[in-house]
């Protein structure tokens, strides 16, 4: 199952370690707040529509953060940004445990956003970038373990946490600890090198910034705007449908089915499993049928399984086991837009691409967490947690079958194709792709 780790060199081995830490790092410090859902609901008598207020804020103030952090990518280097955001998240993560209000949780969860959504637009280029193309779906889909490698951590120090302190307190340290992620930089700043392919087109692109050229509206040039918008709606679909149950799914846990804090930990780890296993069968999947197929077939069998969780009335052990195919299906799509955004564009934007359709992606999809706690004033919240991600994955299969298949793209012939014609490259196929067809 893990071949593909013995096939890489010592640089893609260090650049894999420093992309899963960070995106485990992001995960543990943003899954904290989910799990908090429940105390902050009793002490502070917060409604679930503030509850998804906060949890769309952050993800919105992250579209920011990755447009934002993926133009100093293309700027100032992939590993700096990674290690600055990395820090900012850790930051404002530990600041959290200070508030008193709902306002003060919003400013410090909404500042958090902006590492948060940085720190994915930053490492997936890099790894993108570093690793062969025959077995960059595999690796990069990988990165996604990191997410459960994070929530799974972040679970066990709220079991932990609500087990032995009162709840008053328990919410407080569990984001203190969220300051712990900031010593992952010091590894990657000894042991992480910048992508060749970055250094080789930083040569021209210096020559276009002096020329007065500048690359942040790039990707609404002609050439790029059609491929922007799709793929845009591609992540909004899968991240406002995943949104939906991972913002959701503690609270859905505890007050619809009434599950205790250590029975909820139990449910949530196999949630976590399948996590763990979806970021390697999705990358197993995109490299051996296409990234396109591996979208719609993950996303019609999330829809499957969502429906039935939410929607029709089911056992605890089939909700249980219903929890391994959730996780293993969202992160199986989320995984998989690393690499495929970065097949979609060239060197010179690909920072400022990734970051923006990763992250107004993930605003777009933000805005289901607070929809649902919306609509659960008036109906129950399975309801409206199904419809709310069954019509998110709709968009998912729509903009899947409108984009191009990337399999096997070599990025410098990506770079060499928009630099010797006119038209858009996504209207062409290289020799590796019509091979892989």
């Amino acid at each position: 199952m893990f071949d593909w780790f013995t096939e890489l060199t010592k640089r893609e081995k260090r650049t894999f370690w420093a992309c899963l830490g960070g995106w485990s790092v992001d995960a543990m410090d943003t899954q904290m707040y989910p799990l908090a859902i429940p105390a902050l609901i009793a002490l502070w008598g917060m409604t679930k529509g503030q509850a998804g207020i906060l949890a769309t804020a952050v993800l919105i103030v992250a579209a920011i953060g990755g447009w934002m952090a993926g133009v100093l990518a293309d700027r100032i280097g992939r590993v700096r940004v990674l290690q600055l955001t990395i820090l900012w998240f850790a930051a404002f993560t530990f600041l959290s445990g200070f508030t008193q209000s709902f306002w003060q949780l919003l400013l410090t969860r909404s500042l958090q956003g902006l590492g948060f959504g940085g720190e994915w637009a930053a490492g997936a280029v890099l790894l993108s970038e570093t690793i062969q193309p025959r077995v960059r779906g595999r690796v990069v889909g990988a990165i996604q373990a990191g997410w459960a490698f994070g929530y799974g951590f972040a679970v066990l120090l709220a079991t932990g946490l609500f087990t032995w302190l009162p709840q008053a307190y328990a919410w407080r340290a569990l984001f203190f600890t969220g300051l712990l992620p900031a010593l992952a930089v010091l590894w990657i700043r000894r042991s992480v090198e910048e992508s060749q392919v970055y250094l080789d087109a930083q040569k021209d692109r210096k020559k276009a910034l002096r020329s007065g050229e500048t690359n942040l509206w790039d990707i609404f040039r002609r050439e790029h705007i059609v491929t922007t918008m799709k793929a845009m709606m591609l992540t909004s679909g899968i991240y406002g449908g995943n949104y939906v149950m991972i913002t959701w799914l503690p609270a859905y846990l505890r007050l619809v089915w009434h599950l205790s804090i250590l029975t909820t930990g139990g449910y949530l780890a196999i949630n976590i499993l399948g996590s763990f296993v979806g970021a390697f069968v999705n990358g197993y999947l995109a490299d051996w049928v296409g990234r396109r197929k591996t979208f719609i077939l993950c996303a019609f069998c999330q829809a499957a399984t969502v429906a039935v969780y939410t929607l029709l009335p089911i056992t605890a052990n089939l909700t249980l086991m219903l929890g391994f195919v959730l996780g293993c299906m969202q992160s199986g799509m989320a995984g998989g837009t690393g690499a495929y955004l970065s097949e979609l564009f060239p060197t010179r934007i690909r920072g400022t691409a990734q970051g923006f359709c990763g992250n107004a992606g993930r605003a777009f999809g933000a805005l289901m967490p607070t929809i649902v706690g919306i609509a659960s004033a008036s109906m129950a919240l399975g309801p409206a947690m199904g419809i709310c991600a069954l019509s998110a994955y709709v968009l998912v299969v729509i903009a899947a079958l409108s984009l191009p298949e990337t399999r096997g793209r070599d990025l410098r012939t990506l770079d060499e194709a928009y630099a010797s014609a006119s038209q858009p490259v996504a209207a062409k196929s290289t020799a590796a792709e019509r091979g892989s067809r």
